[in-house]
């Protein structure tokens, strides 16, 4: 397994300390503060070692309170909210030096059958097709700034279906962006390991189409400044993390300091696996 892939794994591998409190360490991120999609993740971790592993999370909803600190460990607190006959309700807040930074919420359900539809796979590019972001990144950000970058997101491997906002700042776009991504390396068969780094990543690019709109490059070359308030996923077929999925992302609305940005990842084979929305503070410096 790659050394950053092991990292990550090591860094969503929580340390029990006590029943339903959890604690996690931190890394530094590109920005200086707790990458949003680590918290995220880590916390569904929490949740889900409190659930019968026969209950598969389908919903999360989470609010980023507080900016975290990287060199500071996270504490994560599980109350118990509810054990149905079909359902399990967890809630998790998440502290550093005293204050909650997070809060998450998150459903899980036991399998049943049910009725089925879903919205057709949009049109994309194959991702062997795509350049890797140690190739790509280069072309458009400062040598300092893309390996700041490349070295961030090592355990993944995103590839940008078209030029990302720092490669066309200026040029107002549609607000519309896709992206492939999968892990850097094969990963154990734990559905619950699959949807925690799908979480992670899901906190990467989905605020991209919101700079595209506008013609920003975004927090990459200190256009705009950011960063997430708020960020629902809904789980809705079995996916594996370690296999390419299509993060199909879109902005409808920009006001208010704030951007919202709503998104469909896919599998490779067009099965729609997840829904996200996410809303975040994007200010133009003074």
């Amino acid at each position: 397994m790659p050394e950053a892939l092991d990292a990550l794994l090591d860094l969503l591998d929580l340390e029990q300390i006590e029943q339903n409190i959890f604690r996690g360490q931190s890394r530094s991120a590109v920005v200086p503060r707790v990458f949003g999609g680590q918290v995220a993740a880590q916390a569904l971790v929490a949740a889900g070692r409190t659930v019968p592993e026969d209950r598969l999370v389908h919903s999360l909803h989470a609010y980023f309170l507080r900016a975290g600190d990287p060199g500071a460990p996270i504490v994560y607190t599980v109350d118990r909210i509810r054990d149905g006959r079909s359902f399990t309700t967890r809630r998790v807040v998440a502290v550093q030096h005293g204050q909650p930074i997070f809060h998450f919420s998150a459903s899980f359900q036991t399998y049943e059958e049910g009725l089925e539809h879903q919205y057709d796979m949009p049109a994309a590019p194959d991702p062997e097709s795509l350049p890797t972001a140690a190739e790509m990144l280069p072309r458009h950000l400062p040598e300092h700034v893309a390996q700041r970058l490349v070295e961030a997101r090592a355990a993944v491997d995103l590839r940008y279906a078209e030029v990302p906002p720092w490669g066309s700042v200026g040029e107002p776009r549609e607000p519309r962006s896709q992206v492939w991504f999968r892990t850097n390396g094969k990963l154990a068969d734990d559905p619950l390991l699959h949807v925690c780094l799908a979480t992670y990543v899901s906190d990467m690019t989905l605020l991209d189409s919101v700079l595209l709109a506008h013609g920003r490059g975004g927090w990459a070359v200190g256009d705009v400044v950011g960063a997430s308030l708020d960020h629902a996923m809904w789980f809705h077929r079995p996916f594996r993390a370690d296999e390419w999925l299509l993060y199909d992302q879109e902005s409808p609305s920009a006001s208010g300091g704030r951007g919202l940005g709503q998104a469909r990842i896919y599998t490779q084979d067009g099965k729609l696996a997840i829904s996200v929305i996410q809303e975040g503070v994007v200010r133009v410096p003074r």
